[in-house]
């Protein structure tokens, strides 16, 4: 048989994933540098899932509310993280949300507008102000339609359907990734002396999730098989309000912008229940609370039909609802054949938001791999214990473009692209064509079925050692089966040669979260262990580190970095109007 081949193509930079981060890493990277820059995707343009990122993006115009400033939002952000945040990353957005999304506009992102033409900015869950930037409930898909085509114009080379495989270090920096073409299976070399990570998180682990196919963890699981520190993995967020019904739609997200427009959450006795766990915000509480008290009022067999609460906006006025929320009224009436102008809904949690990811410095989204970045949700540490809604667009924006800058610098005193190890590449090509010499092997799409259920039943919203312990020997099971998934057909267009890569992807992340969940022995922000209930101060000073030591997962505990004193007395001092103020972790 014929030796494979494969194509070489030599950038300056390479992004991997073309979201919201990736596009704006990439104007960085490229505009008026003379670089030579490229974004790769393992989807097409315009598809990444900032596009279902709906209720907007948050930043600290005061707008509406003229009190509003980057302390409050830092101070929001800090106390819906819980503490486990990286204060410095919190800080920097802050200060820059407002720059990031006047700099969109100024590249033709249309924002709905207050009667003074100024950007409308509208309440959102856990903010202390009104402080969402948006286009109606459709934003991420504006975000995205804005940055492609100016992304495009800086001059960038796009790859679209490429899944790459191995990200390549020599003498312990970057040199590239490897990969094929999803068309027709040809090997492709991307010699790189710099690459940006911006893929995503991975929402698909879980049965029930609100994230596109994409989210399967790529990104994050090619670095750190290359050797990147992942944190913080036992935090994902589970979103409040994901569709229930029918079931081909569960988990489809509801916007929290329909709670913030004034929707009104009620159990199946028809009362408004966040008066038992929030009375001072309400449907507006953090999402890890609203989540937690759905999922206990369904416990209580105060649930809706489908295992959910109701969600009703109708007392808004059709006109309204029309106007502000046109994405949902569209989304019930064409899914669920429901006006949501004029009855309640379903509604229940679902898994939307990775917080924990690839380690990064808070200034250039450097990791601990020379020449290796990582920018928006694939990335850990503005987030803590728990994601603010509204704050992943602005994250996007902030950090994908210190990504880009970091990049730059960072190219300014780096070496020619470094020589290729052939023999690397040989045993890489190999393996990825593996899949298709097995026989009578396993499904790769029943092994996914098989983890989803895994992590749903025993990783979930709610969790227990018992549950965990059961989870992970699952997990260790299944990764023991993985290597005997095979597939058959060409490599052209097959879908279950490119899920074989995914499954991988997903398994190895999946061990990562449940071996930090077993660690972490509190409940705080969006991981809750009902075994052990309370949120202790001990803990808040703590971030779990994961290193990958061959196959096997390592663990270590770091000190979360201490605010200097000046960010520090926003919390002594509650300078945040109508927020109580915390201390070392409680509440006073």
């Amino acid at each position: 048989m014929a030796q494979e081949s494969y194509e070489t193509l030599d950038y300056d930079i390479i992004i991997i994933g073309a979201g919201g981060a990736g596009l704006r890493a990439a104007v960085e990277a490229s505009e008026n540098t003379g670089l030579k820059v490229a974004v790769i995707t393992k989807s097409l343009l315009g598809k990444a899932h900032t596009v279902m990122a709906e209720g907007g993006a948050a930043a600290s115009f005061g707008n509406l509310d003229g009190q509003d400033g980057w302390e409050t939002h830092f101070y929001d952000t800090m106390r819906g993280g819980h503490f486990l945040n990286n204060y410095h990353m919190a800080e920097i957005h802050a200060k820059e949300a407002p720059d990031r999304v006047l700099e969109l506009e100024n590249w033709g992102a249309v924002f709905d507008r207050t009667p003074e033409g100024k950007i409308m900015q509208r309440a959102f869950g856990a903010h202390s102000f009104r402080r969402l930037c948006h286009i109606g409930d459709r934003t991420g898909l504006e975000l995205i339609r804005t940055m492609q085509y100016k992304a495009i114009h800086t001059g960038i080379d796009v790859f679209q359907e490429v899944t790459m495989t191995k990200l390549l270090v020599k003498n312990d920096r970057v040199a590239g990734a490897f990969g094929y073409f999803r068309a027709d299976g040809r090997f492709v070399l991307f010699r790189a002396r710099a690459v940006i990570m911006a893929t995503g998180g991975w929402g698909k682990v879980f049965k029930v999730t609100s994230n596109s196919w994409e989210s399967t963890g790529d990104g994050a699981a090619l670095a750190f098989r290359a050797g990147v520190e992942l944190m913080d993995m036992e935090m994902v967020q589970f979103h409040p309000t994901g569709m229930v019904w029918p079931p081909g739609v569960r988990g489809l997200l509801v916007t929290e912008g329909v709670r913030g427009e004034g929707g009104l959450l009620r159990n199946s006795e028809g009362e408004r229940f966040m008066e038992r766990y929030d009375p001072e915000r309400m449907e507006l509480s953090a999402r890890d609370v609203v989540a937690r008290s759905i999922f206990r009022e369904v416990q209580a067999g105060r649930g809706s039909p489908h295992g959910g609460a109701f969600l009703d906006i109708s007392h808004k006025g059709a006109e309204y609802v029309k106007r502000k929320l046109p994405g949902m009224y569209e989304q019930f009436k064409t899914l669920a054949d429901l006006d949501i102008t004029r009855e309640p809904f379903e509604v229940a949690p679902t898994c939307h938001y990775t917080m924990g990811g690839i380690r990064v410095q808070a200034e250039n989204c450097a990791t601990n791999i020379e020449g290796l970045f990582a920018a928006g949700e694939v990335a850990c540490g503005l987030h803590g214990a728990n994601r603010l809604g509204g704050n992943s667009l602005t994250d996007l924006l902030v950090f994908g473009r210190r990504a880009g800058l970091g990049a730059r610098e960072y190219l300014e005193g780096a070496g020619d692209l470094a020589d290729i190890d052939e023999a690397e590449l040989r045993a890489e090509m190999e393996r990825v064509l593996e899949p298709f010499k097995r026989e009578g092997g396993v499904n790769p799409y029943k092994v996914h079925e098989m983890l989803q259920e895994i992590m749903t039943d025993y990783v979930s919203i709610m969790r227990t050692e018992e549950l965990l312990k059961t989870g992970l020997e699952k997990v260790l099971e299944l990764k023991e089966l993985a290597p005997a998934m095979s597939i058959d057909g060409s490599r052209t267009y097959n879908p279950g040669w490119h899920a074989v890569f995914d499954v991988e992807n997903m398994l190895l992340l999946s061990e990562g979260i449940v071996r930090s969940a077993l660690e972490r022995k509190e409940s705080r922000g969006a991981h809750w262990r009902t075994d052990y209930p309370d949120e202790l101060p001990e803990w808040q000073k703590i971030n779990f580190v994961e290193t990958l030591d061959g196959s096997s997962i390592k663990l270590r505990t770091e000190p979360v970095a201490e605010m200097p004193e000046e960010l520090a007395t926003l919390f002594t001092y509650g300078k945040a109007p109508g927020l109580v103020t915390q201390v070392d972790g409680k509440e006073s």
